[in-house]
């Protein structure tokens, strides 16, 4: 086999392998956990992706990977019994008595979702309320349950981590400090669960590092153009998704779920595919504005999903923010000084960051087609 084609197979099974790494990483393993206290009874519901389900009892009888209507309805004695040895409401130390209703499909942007709702009566009125989340504990490291808890006016959140402990809620005292926390925990994990928010930074910042001469990239020469690069590219990200993630909370302004996230997908396909036939080079963080703001209405949708409490509607929105971009500055500090000290290597410039940004575009495609088309 000829040398060029060697290396030609080896960069294409590269991209191959990033592609597909990506987009296993997209699917964040996210369930919602939604209880209502009225004194001794809880009302709630736990919503699954149903890709989840699969991986927690089982649904694919035929194992054909498409999972039907009649498939899921057969598993719900299962999945029943699975919520309820990994499910546990317990008021001032006492478990509460859950009793599931059935089971529903709930559609969103990344796909079908098991929603079954329950009961829970309690032997007392609930002061401190101790909830054991431990969906895909074992199964799915990653996985992280939403939850929120209301009472009257009061609305809390939290973060559940399958292999942590149970988390201590008191209903109907949410303290300041308290939405803060659980706000910014939200945001970071929404930033580092939606990849795709994280590959359209990432396409943006590979080049960063670079300078277009002669049509090609050359590394820079110090370090302070590189800063100022990636200052500008995530100053204008933050700046743009920073306004219409507070005007879509606060309901000023909203647009189509499905419009927003194929936009986001397209907007990765733009930015990797801008590194391999490069059309913009200097003026990255006008895209990262520009798109910035569509990501925003993407980062507000499960904001929307969680709700802002009353009497603290804008700490805990400055929070979601402040943990959205604690989340990104962790990335982009972890990344780019590796990139950076590889900037001089030829296989960074010639393969890395071409064909990284071809896989990137690929499955930023495949996106665009499954929200655009459904």
């Amino acid at each position: 086999m000829k040398p060029g084609r060697r290396r030609l197979r080896c960069r294409l099974a590269a991209a191959c392998a990033l592609a597909a790494a990506a987009a296993q990483a997209h699917v964040a393993s996210t369930g919602f956990l939604d209880v209502t206290a009225r004194g001794a009874v809880l009302q709630g519901s736990i919503e699954l992706a149903v890709r989840d389900v699969e991986l927690a009892v089982g649904v694919d009888a035929n194992g054909d990977g498409s999972i039907t209507w009649g498939e899921l309805r057969a598993a719900e004695p299962r999945l029943t019994r699975y919520l309820a040895e990994h499910l546990t409401l317990a008021a001032d130390g006492s478990d509460c008595a859950l009793r599931f209703g059935h089971l529903e499909v709930n559609g969103r942007v990344d796909g079908n979702y098991a929603w079954v709702p329950f009961e829970g009566r309690c032997a007392r009125v609930s002061a401190r309320l101790k909830i054991g989340y431990h969906v895909l504990a074992g199964i799915d490291p990653s996985h992280r349950g939403l939850l929120r808890l209301g009472a009257g006016d009061s609305v809390q959140t939290a973060v559940l981590d399958p292999a942590a402990r149970a988390t201590a809620l008191t209903p109907g005292h949410a303290a300041p400090w308290r939405a803060f926390a659980g706000y910014f925990q939200a945001g970071v994990w929404h930033i580092w669960s939606g990849i795709d928010h994280l590959l359209f930074l990432l396409s943006l910042l590979l080049p960063a590092v670079l300078a277009r001469h002669g049509g090609r990239w050359e590394p820079v020469a110090a370090a302070r153009p590189a800063c100022i690069s990636i200052l500008k590219v995530v100053t204008a990200f933050t700046l743009a998704h920073s306004i219409t993630l507070s005007l879509a909370a606060l309901g000023v302004l909203r647009l189509p779920a499905r419009l927003t996230e194929s936009v986001i997908a397209a907007s990765i396909v733009v930015a990797a595919v801008n590194n391999i036939f490069p059309l913009v080079t200097e003026a990255r963080a006008r895209i990262a504005f520009a798109f910035g703001l569509l990501h925003g209405f993407g980062f507000a949708s499960v904001l929307t999903e969680m709700g802002l409490p009353e009497g603290a509607r804008l700490i805990s929105l400055l929070a979601f923010n402040c943990g959205i971009e604690a989340g990104q500055l962790a990335v982009v500090l972890a990344v780019m000084p590796a990139v950076y000290a590889l900037r001089r290597v030829e296989i960074y410039r010639r393969t890395l960051l071409p064909w990284g940004s071809g896989a990137i575009a690929t499955v930023a495609l495949g996106w665009l087609a499954q929200r655009a088309l459904g």
